[in-house]
């Protein structure tokens, strides 16, 4: 048997829906130089020519990307190099330059020193064995041979061009746009000038150090500079992405945090009116209000998966106008192409809300209830599957209607839901309550508490 000319990369980089790790300990030039001919290879199998190649603003983009780009040209195809650009433009370049293959080198909105890759080939977003399967590519020097071409292509001009002449604001906008100094920043002002906004700059300089907060909207902490900058300015919304433009953070006039869940129920109306009796997919941490607001709008709710490339599978499969998860990826289908993007949602938004005199009112009147953002159990690897089968195989909930276990353990009652999922990405435990009022909030805690403490003793519960 020959030696493979690559030396396996670390296993642990195999995420389920992308690669990722921390940056010269295990994600090197070398390990993904190796993923590079392995999807290369694979892309020929599919019969896949030619793979964009996109990168965040992380200090470590530059070298991954070139590192990429010889990996995928060893196996002959050919790579356009189109810059540092938010991962939807990536997306969206595999649809505008033909190749209907792409690749994001980003770390999301994991801390600076991580980096990563996510992966898509003719059209499919690769996820579980289909990126394990690059990695016995590898080990079994299961590598095609070539030499593919290297081009570049600016996409975008023909990104603005596309947005800007389908999405029409009904009046001129003052908005506050954070960017944390993702890569957003090189591109989201102009985008929303471009829609007719007047924006206040917050971090839109892209640096991969990200000094100012760490580029993730879903946590509260990281949208008090939002919060703060529309108090002080006469700007009516805020708007702020995570570290590769995927997803969006919304931030009311008057400071609330509109989460995802309920953005959804906007977008969800909007895309109703025109598209009646449309399957509208929501993930699993999402709020009890989401099902019962869609049905009432003729749509059909379907709630599924938690993780990017899973509902982009589901988007495929059903046919669905429109997805969003409660982490803020947010997938169009009608009048877009169906991949999650922050900067696109955010213009979907300002459009829904410009033709509502107060934006703020608009936001707060869509149903709500009390409720955690995400929580986390911190484990060790592997615990947290453990911990989760424990949960659907012994734990009693009394009081319960109803036990969901698609994706964890979602424990429903008359008056609100806790969730416990394994995350796919790092060793926790995600966790998320709701509620009709605080003692209800309280009692499914106590239940949670009690079931994971009788199957786990002594962990340091988030709650």
């Amino acid at each position: 048997m020959s030696t493979p000319r690559h030396a396996s990369p670390a296993p642990e980089i195999f995420k389920a829906y992308d690669i990722r790790g921390i940056v010269d300990t295990v994600l090197t030039p070398d390990a993904v130089r190796a993923i590079g001919h392995a999807l290369g290879s694979e892309a020929r199998a599919r019969k896949q020519a030619a793979i964009a190649v996109g990168r965040d603003g992380r200090l470590s983009g530059p070298a991954l990307a070139t590192a990429l780009a010889d990996g995928i040209r060893a196996a002959g195809v050919d790579v356009i190099d189109i810059g540092c650009v938010p991962t939807p433009l990536t997306y969206f370049a595999a649809h505008e330059l033909g190749c209907d293959s792409c690749v994001s080198v980003t770390g999301s909105h994991n801390p600076p020193d991580y980096n990563g890759l996510k992966m898509v080939l003719g059209g499919q977003t690769l996820f579980g064995d289909m990126i394990r399967d690059l990695r016995r590519r590898i080990a079994e020097d299961d590598l095609a041979n070539g030499a593919g071409e290297l081009r570049t292509a600016d996409v975008r001009a023909a990104y603005i061009d596309r947005i800007a002449s389908d999405v029409k604001l009904a009046r001129p906008m003052k908005i506050v746009v954070d960017c944390g100094n993702g890569v957003a920043g090189g591109i989201a002002p102009e985008l929303f000038r471009r829609l007719g906004c007047e924006v206040v700059e917050l971090f839109c300089d892209v640096d991969g150090s990200f000094p100012n907060h760490h580029p993730d909207p879903s946590k509260p902490e990281n949208l008090q500079d939002v919060i703060r900058a529309l108090r002080d300015t006469d700007a009516e919304l805020g708007l702020a992405f995570d570290g590769d433009g995927d997803r969006l953070g919304v931030v009311t006039k008057d400071g609330e945090i509109i989460y995802p869940d309920r953005q959804l129920m906007l977008f969800a109306e909007d895309v109703l009116a025109r598209v009646p009796g449309g399957e509208i997919i929501f993930d699993v941490k999402c709020t009890r209000n989401l099902a019962p607001w869609i049905r009432a709008r003729g749509g059909k709710p379907t709630m599924w998966n938690t993780g990017h490339a899973l509902v982009k599978a589901k988007l495929k499969e059903t046919g669905a106008p429109l997805a969003g998860e409660m982490s803020g990826h947010m997938f169009f289908k009608e009048r877009w192409f169906g991949f999650d993007d922050g900067l696109y949602s955010g213009a979907r938004l300002l459009e829904i809300l410009s033709v509502r005199p107060d934006a703020n009112a608009a936001l707060k009147a869509l149903p709500n209830a009390v409720s955690t953002p995400e929580l986390n159990l911190k484990m060790n690897e592997g615990e947290p599957f453990e911990l989760v089968k424990r949960l659907k195989a012994s734990a009693k909930f009394d009081g319960a209607q109803d036990v969901i276990t698609l994706d964890g353990v979602r424990v429903e009652y008359a008056d609100g839901f806790g969730l416990a999922r394994p995350s796919n990405t790092t060793p926790v435990v995600v966790l998320r309550f709701e509620a009709d009022d605080a003692a209800a909030l309280a009692r499914i805690q106590s239940a949670f508490r009690t079931a994971i403490d009788g199957l786990w003793p002594g962990l340091d519960l988030p709650f």
